[in-house]
């Protein structure tokens, strides 16, 4: 188009007095020319104010086209059910990119060569990218992370040496907040590079906690007051069951571990009253931990 408005505005012969290389604009050339004979405005002036709304509309017009496709990309994925966090990272992908085409037009209609524009970008890509090295894996891990997805929003994750609750997974980094409520950035790079455990990707989980006994208690009375206090517990599923489980020697006793099973949602609560109640009952019940009391005797 900015080609139709130059054939319009000059004829492809120049003015005898004009300098060498540069068009001369006469109020007779075209649709300039007649539009300047009618206001009296200067023919550059004219042009260059239509050049100028043609960006606009360029701009305006590919800025609306943007947020319609995303927004419609949000609703194809919303029809399918696809996870919020990858229908976002799709859609603000799209829009970048949309409107990435539509700055390259503006530029064509005020008469950039986009060929050469291209080329330049590419050139300052290529620089770019060596100076951010971290943020490309950034946006690499990023992209693996909404592929592969070990986690979602709203997991309970732990990764990169943080625990916490998944709110947002961007481009460059994921924001977890932790359960004292602070909100934690951490680069997508450094979760990918390292273990994600994520502690509520299933319904249920399991409850360890380990006792000493000490030598010479009653191991099967111990296993049964254990159980007795977490089979009492209505957070406890039946399926599985808990159990108890012998699990090594330790000085003056052996140490005992309780498995009660329970709801991902229920599992720190369970911990937490499982850990008051027991103490007490194996003391009900006369099991005594490791004794390290120290008796004197004395030896005639």
């Amino acid at each position: 188009m900015m080609n139709v408005f130059l054939a319009q505005a000059a004829p492809a012969a120049t003015s005898t007095n004009a300098p060498a290389g540069t068009i001369a604009l006469t109020p007779s050339d075209g649709l300039i020319g007649r539009v300047a004979e009618t206001t009296g405005l200067p023919p550059t002036l004219i042009f260059w104010a239509t050049v100028v709304v043609e960006v606009l509309v360029v701009l305006v017009i590919g800025y609306w086209a943007a947020n319609l496709i995303r927004r419609a990309i949000r609703r194809i994925c919303d029809k399918r059910q696809l996870d919020p966090t990858v229908v976002s990272f799709v859609g603000n992908l799209v829009h970048a990119l949309v409107m990435a085409f539509v700055l390259v037009t503006a530029l064509g209609v005020v008469g950039v060569p986009t060929a050469s524009f291209a080329a330049v970008i590419a050139a300052a890509g290529l620089a770019i990218g060596l100076a951010l090295q971290g943020s490309l894996s950034n946006f690499a891990a990023g992209f693996l992370l909404i592929v592969f997805r070990p986690f979602k929003k709203g997991d309970v994750v732990t990764g990169a040496g943080t625990e916490g609750t998944v709110e947002e997974i961007s481009i460059f980094s994921t924001t977890l907040t932790t359960p004292d409520n602070k909100r934690i950035i951490v680069p997508n790079s450094a979760l990918m590079g390292g273990n994600i455990t994520n502690h509520t990707a299933h319904q249920t989980r399991r409850v360890d906690l380990q006792f000493g006994i000490g030598a010479g208690q009653d191991l099967e009375k111990a296993h049964a007051t254990l159980l007795a206090v977490a089979n009492a517990d209505p957070r406890t599923l039946k399926h599985p069951a808990a159990t108890m489980a012998n699990t090594k020697f330790i000085d003056l006793g052996t140490q005992v571990e309780l498995r009660a099973w329970c709801k991902t949602s229920d599992w720190g609560s369970l911990v937490s009253d499982l850990v008051a109640r027991t103490p007490k009952a194996l003391a009900e019940a006369g099991i005594k931990g490791p004794d390290r009391t120290l008796h004197y005797r004395e030896i005639n």
